[in-house]
């Protein structure tokens, strides 16, 4: 999608709001780099300010709970529909922005191992020196997935998790483990990082990340045109050249 085409349709959206504010964004990881391009054209276009914090889940969760005021929380599918049940997201306002599967990573110049079949990837992970995994979704998978693959004793001396917003791309570009798992759209243009590719499909699992308005939002209505504006069919493209799919599950 060229750029003039996704400046008309921000306009289009934002047209009919009335005055500018400023919005508080938190936000998870998965989608930044899709979500920090196309923040500028709906600032250019809104006239609004918007601040964003980007974070990882468990930190995320915890701002929610704490009560610390936002007024769009973007986080894993499952992960906005308990914060509507805990009453700390507005009922009926999630909103699914993308999906991204799972996806293994070396050091940029290393060989890339074999993870073309379900027997292959398995052979990798035992044949790995260490792994590195997340807090987030794709890392409480890849723990579900080597006790599938029946590896989990074999590679749990192995494993090296990340602190909350910590990028595993950012230990496999230090060398400090030799593969890793992450989303797709984490981990197949981090620095220093070859990515190897996405999970096998029989063992791939997708992740949903949505928005949903806080409880305590102070620009909802803002924050709303900031959604349609990420998920115009326009915005798409920017999601899917880091691997993303638009929309949900």
């Amino acid at each position: 999608m060229k750029w003039p085409c996704l400046i008309a349709a921000a306009a289009a959206l934002l047209s009919g709001i009335a005055s500018a504010a400023e919005i508080k964004v938190l936000s998870t990881q998965a989608t930044e780099q899709s979500y920090r391009e196309l923040l500028p054209l709906f600032e250019k276009a809104s006239g609004h300010k918007v601040t964003t914090i980007f974070t990882g889940t468990l930190d995320a969760d915890k701002r929610v709970a704490a009560g610390e005021q936002y007024d769009l929380l973007i986080m894993a599918q499952s992960s906005i529909d308990a914060h509507v049940k805990g009453g700390k997201v507005v009922q009926g306002s999630r909103v699914d922005l993308a999906r991204s599967g799972v996806a293994v990573g070396v050091k940029a110049g290393a060989p890339k191992p074999d993870i073309s079949s379900v027997d292959a990837l398995k052979r990798t992970i035992l044949n790995a020196k260490s792994i590195g995994y997340s807090t987030g979704p794709s890392g409480n998978y890849v723990l579900t997935l080597f006790e599938r693959l029946g590896v989990a004793d074999q590679v749990k001396p192995k494993l090296k998790q990340t602190a909350t917003g910590v990028f595993v791309g950012s230990i496999i570009a230090s060398g400090d483990v030799e593969i890793g798992f992450q989303q797709v759209s984490e981990l197949s243009q981090h620095p220093g990082v070859d990515y190897v590719g996405p999970l096998p499909a029989e063992v791939q699992n997708y992740t949903t990340f949505s928005s949903g308005i806080l409880s305590n939002a102070k620009e909802a209505d803002a924050a709303r045109a900031l959604v349609r504006h990420i998920t115009s069919p326009a915005a798409a493209a920017v999601f899917r050249k880091r691997g993303m799919e638009p929309g949900g599950s």
